[in-house]
């Protein structure tokens, strides 16, 4: 995956385990499609922790990634200024993610990285 902004807002969280399906579709057909109508969203990544092994320094490690949220999204952005524009308050109220699932969510993290 190659980033092609000057920013990514990275957003992470876990959901309840009996709307994780309503989470899924939700955020695929509603939340991100009206995100990336906002000015100076370029795209979003969504991602799903899989456990996995390592092999480094003669060591196999398990990756589980126990403590960490289970779902990222990776939104490429112009700008940090982006997330506190209109469009972007707006769009982020839309649709039945507000109400039917944020309540849901947990583990919740959000940071803004610059690409180097």
């Amino acid at each position: 995956m190659s980033v092609k902004s000057k920013y990514v807002f990275i957003v992470s969280m876990d959901v309840a385990p009996e709307k994780e399906a309503l989470f899924n579709e939700v955020y695929d057909r509603e939340h991100v499609p009206n995100l990336l109508k906002v000015p100076g969203v370029r795209s979003v990544t969504r991602l799903r922790t899989e456990p996995a092994s390592l092999s480094l320094g003669g060591t196999t490690k398990r990756l589980t990634g126990e403590g960490s949220p289970t779902y990222v999204a990776l939104y490429e952005i112009d700008s940090p200024d982006v997330l506190t524009s209109k469009a972007w308050t707006e769009a982020a109220e839309l649709g039945r993610w507000p109400s039917e699932v944020r309540p849901y969510t947990s583990n919740r993290h959000h940071i803004v990285r610059k690409v180097v």
